[in-house]
């Protein structure tokens, strides 16, 4: 065998050498490591953030929203309800988007003034008092959030329906409600999903 051949054999020696460490440190090793301090330090993160009911069955993932209509598609009066999504058929993680129509689009601005008229019937209010977030879907089209004036607008009628004292909702509502990330980024917004499961283990 010549130099040349013996410099190639040698170079590839190293290199499949080279890959076989570092999968197995990086591969397996690092990836073994994380998982067991994410399931140690985070265990409900690192499962899914799932939420279950008193029964302890699953009914969802507090970071993924999800509907909350009747199987013809009409709001429960019982829940609060998401904001519009374009993930789907909604709410579809397989499908996660928004609409990609523009804010100027006929279709959008025809759907939105639906959804306005539908949202201020709905909740008894002006069409003027519905907020944005109740009209327009995120753009993941699984945002779990609503802000606190789109849930403000429900309390009385998920109260009534539920036949609960509407302060007791409103402070439910609160203890939902998150503020900006590290106190200045982004707004204020209320985890629909969870409170929802926080109604239906309350009762009523």
């Amino acid at each position: 065998m010549n130099t040349t051949a013996r410099a190639t054999v040698r170079t590839f020696g190293v290199a499949v050498r080279a890959l076989v460490i570092l999968t197995l440190v990086l591969g397996v090793g690092y990836t073994a490591l994380v998982t067991v301090f994410a399931l140690t330090a985070l265990p409900a993160q690192a499962n899914g953030s799932l939420l279950r009911d008193a029964d302890g069955t699953v009914v969802g993932s507090s970071l993924l929203g999800q509907s909350f209509t009747d199987a013809d598609g009409l709001p429960r009066p019982e829940y609060f309800q998401s904001r519009p999504s374009a993930a789907g058929d909604g709410y579809d993680p397989t499908s996660s988007s928004g609409s990609n129509l523009g804010p100027e689009n006929p279709d959008l601005v025809a759907a939105i003034e639906e959804r306005r008229a539908a949202v201020a019937a709905l909740e008894g209010v002006a069409p003027g008092d519905v907020p944005a977030d109740a009209v327009t879907a995120s753009a993941s089209g699984l945002d779990p959030h609503i802000s606190p004036a789109y849930a403000r607008i429900q309390i009385d009628r998920v109260a009534a329906a539920r036949g609960l004292d509407p302060e007791r909702v409103r402070e439910l509502v609160a203890d939902h409600t998150q503020g900006p990330d590290l106190g200045f980024l982004g707004e204020a917004v209320v985890n629909v999903v969870e409170l929802n499961a926080a109604l239906d283990r309350l009762g009523g």
